[in-house]
């Protein structure tokens, strides 16, 4: 064999290996990719063991948060619950072309609970038919009302005279009233006469609850 003919083959051969060391490389990089860890879109994080939110969730999205009119109660009580109330009117303290009652809630229980906000209040008719608009909320700052066993806390409720207004009246049989955060209503009967339910001067107001009846 020639010298010249011993330099082509080794050229030849080292071509060779080249080609081969780019074919293993072009595999290995094809199975890298196919064995990496795979991002779902829209995978759900997973959740903290202490229960509080995934990174990015609003805190009240995932729990049960309090409503302004329910912050957490003091040490020593905790909200008052419907079946442990009763409900009560109080007499008319007029003035100023105003009728003004007191919504008083008694606690009837063996222990001491707390009242925060305002009560759910509509008039209605003896077929329990709501009378009249929602009222509407004071902007007066709340505050907690404990009560011990036998104690009451009142909340205002005031509408403009219809005599004085000329708003459209309606004699209610009941006013039903709910206790802040709670959905089982209670009910009065409704003593006091002609309410106004529609017109310009039909809105009925609350003002939050107070500790005593309000007399």
């Amino acid at each position: 064999m020639t010298i010249r003919s011993l330099g082509v083959r080794r050229a030849a051969l080292l071509a060779s290996s080249v080609a081969m060391v780019g074919l293993l490389a072009g595999c290995g990089s094809g199975d890298d990719t196919a064995n990496a860890p795979r991002t779902e879109s829209g995978t759900t994080a997973p959740s903290d063991s202490t229960g509080s939110a995934p990174s990015g969730v609003p805190t009240d999205a995932v729990s049960n948060s309090l409503s302004p009119s329910a912050p957490q109660s003091p040490a020593g009580g905790t909200r008052c619950h419907t079946s442990e109330l009763s409900a009560s009117v109080g007499r008319n303290n007029p003035g100023a072309g105003q009728e003004n009652f007191p919504v008083v809630l008694t606690n009837e229980s063996s222990r001491t609970c707390t009242l925060y906000g305002y009560p759910g209040t509509a008039f209605v008719d003896a077929s329990g038919k709501q009378l009249g608009p929602d009222p509407e909320r004071s902007s007066a700052e709340p505050e907690t009302v404990k009560l011990a066993p036998g104690q009451s806390a009142w909340a205002g409720l005031s509408f403009a005279n219809p005599e004085v207004s000329g708003a459209g009246t309606a004699t209610p049989a009941a006013l039903v009233v709910t206790p802040p955060d709670e959905e089982d209503p209670l009910k009065v009967a409704w003593k006091s006469g002609q309410v106004p339910v529609s017109g310009n001067e039909s809105s009925v107001r609350l003002i939050p609850f107070s500790p005593g009846t309000g007399a």
